[in-house]
């Protein structure tokens, strides 16, 4: 079973989410997810859990404090298929759009 846990304290290592849920049983993995830039927590992170286990672990601790925050944890669901954004989000055009007409010399006295 994947276990999604949210209000994770900042703090908290990957080992410390682990022995959290070892109580309930064997844990396959447990991660915290990290901004790839900064390598600090984004305050959530998934554990890998049998599935008897994994809802004993889900009914006794959401709503738990831990590390001075209140878990928030659920199965985890599968992501939703997103189509990939891309850049241009194909609206056509870009840069250099031709000319627009106009007098755009530059010469002459404003006044």
């Amino acid at each position: 079973m994947n276990i999604f846990v949210s209000n994770i304290n900042y703090a908290t290592k990957d080992y410390q989410l682990q022995e959290l849920f070892e109580e309930f049983g064997e844990v396959s993995s447990a991660k915290i997810i990290t901004d790839r830039d900064t390598g600090r927590s984004k305050g959530f992170g998934f554990v890998e859990m049998g599935d008897e286990e994994g809802k004993q672990a889900v009914d006794a601790l959401n709503q738990k404090e831990f590390n001075g925050k209140i878990l928030n944890v659920t199965e985890a669901r599968p992501r939703e298929e997103k189509p990939r954004r891309s850049f241009d989000n194909n609206r056509g055009g870009g840069y250099g759009g031709g000319d627009r007409g106009g007098n755009r010399g530059g010469g002459g006295n404003r006044w």
